[in-house]
């Protein structure tokens, strides 16, 4: 089996673009330029093998509405970053870690099971405070599920205005 080729031109496009993003979305990527360098090489390896950036630290099932939740930035970026300093595969970390105040450390996987996944891929109702039904809404509230932005519209935006996630990164909301 050929394995997809990336190139170091094609590495330093993305890793040139992710290093933007992030600093615009008030994110760091890690110091380490080789390290880095060497997931934004997997990043696109999992693009070329499956169509989307899955996360290069975790399997992919190859199937885009399974991986939805582990393609880059992952749902689990802002809790590891909260908790841990550091995302999972180390490519997004706190400031701490960027000025070398602190040393990036194993992040434990926050990723539940698959039947535990899919379980929970169920349609939740929407309560308000005092515990009634939501009101009605002239248009659906979508949630972005990296950052939680949120946005009334007909449909999710393309990209996400706060961590430029993709639009299928979105769900309904209310």
């Amino acid at each position: 089996m050929n394995l997809p080729v990336v190139t170091e031109a094609d590495a330093d496009r993305l890793f040139s673009t992710l290093q933007r993003e992030a600093g615009e979305g008030g994110y760091h990527l890690n110091p380490d330029a080789e390290f880095t360098r060497n997931l934004v090489r997997g990043l696109l390896k999992n693009e070329l093998r499956y169509g989307y950036r899955s996360c290069p630290c975790r399997l992919a099932s190859g199937k885009k509405a399974e991986d939805l939740d582990i393609i880059c930035p992952c749902d689990y970026r802002d809790p590891d970053l909260a908790e841990y300093g550091a995302c999972y595969c180390s490519l997004y970390v706190n400031e701490a870690i960027t000025k070398g105040a602190k040393l990036s450390a194993p992040v434990p996987e926050r990723r539940p099971p698959r039947a535990e996944r899919q379980a929970n891929r169920a349609v939740r109702t929407v309560v308000t405070v005092s515990g009634g039904p939501a009101p009605a809404l002239a248009f659906p509230v979508w949630r972005c599920k990296v950052c939680g932005y949120l946005c009334a519209r007909d449909q999710p935006p393309e990209v996400c205005p706060i961590c430029k996630a993709q639009k299928e990164r979105f769900e309904r909301f209310m």
